[in-house]
């Protein structure tokens, strides 16, 4: 059924997301550690420029994933809506999904 197929990308991919923000999350962290580790032995300016600006991308990427994350989550409810007479363990993979994300990541809606 190509409504199953399709929620099952979907579920997969709010999945995707919010392992890559987790993963972008630790980035930042680790970064930003390296970064005062170079303020405090007095690193070269210049590195420590090139270091600031690495922390900067990372943290650029997070916003980025909340909004991908909340449009996928949005799809994948849609596509769920579309589904409410079905049921199978893809449905309720979806469902836990959607709870999940939401518990971990309130929006605005929820």
């Amino acid at each position: 059924m190509e409504a199953i197929r399709n929620l099952k990308i979907k579920t997969s991919t709010c999945k995707r997301i919010v392992k890559e923000l987790h993963s972008y999350e630790k980035e930042v962290e680790r970064e930003a550690a390296k970064t005062a580790d170079m303020k405090d032995k007095g690193a070269d300016p210049y590195d420590l420029k090139q270091q600031e600006n690495v922390l900067g991308e990372s943290r650029m990427m997070i916003p980025d994933c909340h909004k991908r994350l909340e449009s996928a989550l949005a799809d994948l409810k849609s596509t769920l809506a579309g589904l409410e007479e079905t049921t199978g363990p893809e449905v309720e993979d979806a469902k836990k999904t959607v709870a999940d994300v939401e518990k971990q990541f309130p929006t605005e809606d929820a």
